[in-house]
């Protein structure tokens, strides 16, 4: 097994030379630009690791490991322009820098390139690639509908937020370490576990990026912290603190979430009192923790050496040890 650094320095290699600039130029480059942005790639360096979990070249799952991080981007253009973002990590967006439409277009290339790269796999490996691929893919659609609709709904139950949740961010995470077991060609009950240990742990990683959301620092963070508040998402914290408040809480709860003032500052010190007042706060760490408990309990059934199920525990541990 190698270092995390070392799976994130194959893939950047790998991805310097990925796209090749051809014709017409307007749909290929926005691709090559999107992708040359980097961010940790955390789901490609997954499936690398998965393969070399299961005694495989992780480099055997490179062309997988590249289809999902060539879809997470699709996402990422689409979802920017659905939410109009002028910026992503740190830069123009897509559609800012080029337009809507070459936006739209180039995320529609992706995709398909996305299910080219599983072409090189022996039939049958492709088959499974494929298949966990196209349930995936449209799970992660279904999730982004839900959040959606969750916008403009005052009823969102926390089951709801969960599986909207775990398909627009957890599936792909646990479909990562899947696609990894699958080149390594390991066996069905050891690539549904860690499935689950990506499912799990996705969940864990979305409820605290929910919590850091509110009480991170900004420092170490990374976004702007209170930015759910300010957009008036109902996350897990938000439906907690509904649960729990009393009347008089839950009213101005509602209300606060209800406005958009030109200062934020006060509506966010209001609703962070608020979350910490009715034991919201509480209750989401207290989730976090369940979901990071339960994917380290699917380690146990692996069938591979201690040494492995260790690093892939500390694996987790150092993901869910983002500073508050």
């Amino acid at each position: 097994m190698r270092a995390i650094s070392d799976y994130q320095d194959l893939i950047s290699a790998h991805f310097n030379n990925l796209i090749s600039l051809k014709e017409p130029v307007n749909l290929y480059e926005p691709i090559r630009y999107i992708v040359s942005l980097g961010g940790k790639r955390l789901r490609p360096v997954l499936t690398l690791m998965a393969a070399e979990v299961f005694d495989a070249d992780c480099e055997k799952a490179l062309a997988a490991a590249t289809a999902v991080e060539v879809f997470h981007n699709f996402s990422l253009i689409h979802d920017d322009i659905m939410d109009a973002a002028p910026l992503r990590r740190g830069h123009e967006t897509v559609h800012e820098k080029w337009d809507v439409n070459t936006g739209i277009l180039s995320g529609d290339a992706m995709l398909i390139l996305a299910y080219q790269f599983f072409e090189g796999y022996e039939p049958a490996t492709f088959r499974e690639l494929a298949k966990l691929f196209s349930k995936t893919a449209l799970e992660v659609c279904e999730g982004q509908q839900y959040d959606v609709d969750f916008e403009t709904r005052d009823d969102v139950t926390i089951p709801e937020y969960l599986k909207m949740i775990e398909f627009k961010t957890a599936v792909l995470v646990a479909a990562a370490l899947k696609m990894g077991a699958i080149v390594a060609n390991t066996t069905t009950e050891n690539a549904d576990a860690i499935y689950d240990f990506g499912l799990n742990l996705g969940l864990a990683f979305q409820l605290q990026d929910d919590y850091l959301d509110a009480f991170g620092d900004p420092e170490t963070f990374g976004k702007q912290v209170g930015g759910d508040i300010i957009e008036n998402k109902k996350t897990y914290l938000y439906l907690k603190a509904v649960e729990f408040a009393s009347a008089n809480d839950q009213e101005q709860l509602l209300h606060l979430f209800s406005i958009q003032p030109t200062d934020n500052t006060d509506k966010i010190n209001s609703v962070k009192l608020l979350f910490n007042q009715t034991g919201a706060s509480a209750a989401t760490q207290e989730a976090i923790q369940a979901y990071t408990l339960k994917a380290f309990a699917t380690l146990d059934t692996m069938q591979i050496n201690t040494d492995k199920k260790a690093l892939l525990r500390a694996f987790g541990e150092n993901l869910m040890r983002r500073n508050v």
